[in-house]
């Protein structure tokens, strides 16, 4: 993901963590009415279909999901410029908060959400029969798992839309998809019977209500400015956050219940509320850049570097530009890259307006197709390289120091 905070411990990482995300996504109640269903395509009671036929009934269907999610990530990023100049607009925002909210209370007991069963009765006649009735239903499937996939969904979408990466957006949401389709084997290859509901399950829905309330207030940062401005690069800053963490968990935020006794719901309500919070200190952290002296404005910018006769950097970016606050940190941040970054008049430029004929020219300027986008000029004003990525240490420190 072009630079995201996924990326950010390298590629094995990031795919890992979105496939646990499908994986657990998997174990979520909304996901059980996919299991009868799934169990008469494979044939998973029946003595005369093999085990190799059912696993090959199963492929199919796991490739059915994963063709509807990459064509969802792939959809996602190609509307990436559309759907960035939203990503700041209050209008767009709260009702996206209030989706990740209500299905919070809803992971939480407040009430149960399902499709209609008439509805997944209909959804589960697609396709008839073999191979292609398997891979027409796994088409389908993740419809009826919408209740609890769709705010997870909704927060990989908006971050695939502001990497604008068709081979990143395909690729995440067909591993989130990956993810789904341990449960759909093991029931074909070992008929596994559907497992009760107990303590674990409050666990798993406790889990994905408090991603759900931290990724609440993760878009929330967009059109808040107490919460975009909150967080410090400090170790301490993260050491308490983390602190934070670990108390809520201690208290019960994630093992109890909402249905047990008066003192049980108090201690929950307050270990969830320690856990959001530190969890969103985490994410704080992770996007809070070290200070460098930064000038906005590329005509401002060029000029002062012109008079001082030094090299410039340029930061094409966005405030709903994800990844543009994570070059912040990440590149940026690190300490041989910025002790390089004082020598160049260091200037940002504000894309977050798509539609300021200024901001489109200068972008046009100097072939900032995508964001972020990082421009390097030497001290005559020529252009000697150029990112159109979130690039990274490694990448910008050799072309720093070939800029005069």
């Amino acid at each position: 993901m072009s630079g995201s905070n996924l990326f950010a411990h390298g590629w094995v990482w990031a795919f890992a963590s979105v496939f646990l995300g499908g994986f657990l996504t998997s174990l979520t109640p909304c996901v059980y009415p996919l299991i009868p269903i799934t169990m008469s395509i494979f044939g998973a009671r029946d003595e005369h279909v093999s085990r190799g036929r059912a696993l090959l009934l199963a492929t199919s269907y796991v490739g059915g999901i994963a063709v509807m999610y990459t064509a969802l990530g792939v959809s996602a990023a190609l509307a990436g410029r559309q759907f960035g100049t939203f990503m700041g607009n209050a209008w767009f925002i709260v009702p996206i908060v209030a989706l990740f909210i209500i299905m919070a209370a809803s992971m939480f007991g407040a009430f149960e959400m399902s499709l209609p069963t008439s509805l997944q009765t209909r959804l589960s006649t697609v396709g008839g029969k073999g191979f292609s009735g398997a891979f027409a239903m796994g088409l389908v499937g993740g419809i009826i798992a919408a209740p609890c996939t769709g705010p997870v969904l909704a927060s990989v979408l908006a971050y695939v839309a502001t990497t604008r990466s068709v081979t990143v957006g395909g690729s995440l949401l067909f591993t989130y998809a990956l993810g789904m389709g341990p449960l759909f084997f093991a029931i074909a290859g070992f008929s596994v019977a559907l497992p009760k509901s107990g303590r674990w399950m409050e666990s798993v829905k406790s889990i994905f209500g408090v991603v759900m309330l931290v990724a609440a207030l993760y878009f929330l940062r967009n059109i808040v400015a107490s919460l975009g401005h909150y967080g410090r690069p400090t170790w301490k800053f993260l050491e308490v956050n983390l602190a934070l963490v670990v108390a809520g968990v201690i208290l019960g935020g994630v093992q109890l219940s909402f249905h047990d006794g008066a003192f049980k719901v108090l201690r929950k309500a307050t270990g969830i509320v320690l856990i959001v919070a530190g969890l969103f200190g985490v994410v704080a952290w992770t996007l809070t850049a070290k200070p460098l002296d930064w000038t906005y404005g590329e005509k401002v910018g060029v000029a002062a570097a012109r008079s001082a006769h030094k090299p410039v950097l340029l930061d094409f970016f966005a405030d709903w530009c994800i990844p543009c606050k994570e070059l912040d940190v990440k590149t940026f941040g690190k300490p041989e890259v910025a002790d390089e970054l004082r020598r160049f008049q260091l200037v940002k430029v504000d894309c977050s307006n798509d539609d300021d004929p200024i901001v489109n020219a200068t972008k046009d300027r100097y072939g900032a197709s995508t964001l972020p986008t990082v421009v390097l000029l030497d001290s005559d004003g020529k252009i000697v390289t150029r990112f159109n990525k979130a690039v990274t240490p490694e990448e910008l420190l050799p072309a720093l120091k070939q800029v005069h």
